[in-house]
């Protein structure tokens, strides 16, 4: 999960939203402020709604294309529980909120694919170890 989290108000322009996520070098953005998330808005919301749609990035506003279901997970939930819900909503990226409800940190599919692998190769290793521990020379 990262924490570093950037929101962008949804009363920027669009053009606003891609020099962010250009700046920052990720694929969407959290649409409002850390307690009052009004949306997410990515890099195919801007592509598919602005571009294709041909409409004017500096005229169009965030508000206007972001994504405005409000999937989440908790601090506390366990990593399936956030994998289960992206699965489920066929999203990429979920904000995670505290007890409060307000937004505490972001978890993405990238993070998620880097925890298993690094569990994968520990799970790894550990195998590799008993078996060579279990092997009898003769």
């Amino acid at each position: 999960m990262s924490t570093a989290v950037e929101f962008i108000g949804g009363n920027a322009p669009v053009k606003e939203a891609a020099e962010l996520m250009g700046e920052l070098d990720v694929g969407a953005l959290p649409v409002g402020a850390p307690d009052a998330l009004e949306g997410i808005v990515t890099d195919r919301d801007l592509l598919f709604r602005v571009i294709a749609a041909g409409l004017d990035p500096n005229a169009t506003l965030v508000r206007d294309v972001a994504s405005r279901s409000m999937i989440s997970c908790r601090e506390t939930d366990e990593l399936q529980v956030a994998m289960d819900l992206m699965a489920a909503n066929h999203v990429r990226r979920l904000p995670v909120t505290d007890d409060r409800g307000s937004v505490a940190g972001w978890v993405t599919l990238a993070d998620i694919s880097r925890k298993l692998l690094v569990d994968s190769r520990g799970l790894q290793d550990a195998l590799s170890e008993i078996t060579e521990a279990g092997r009898v020379e003769g």
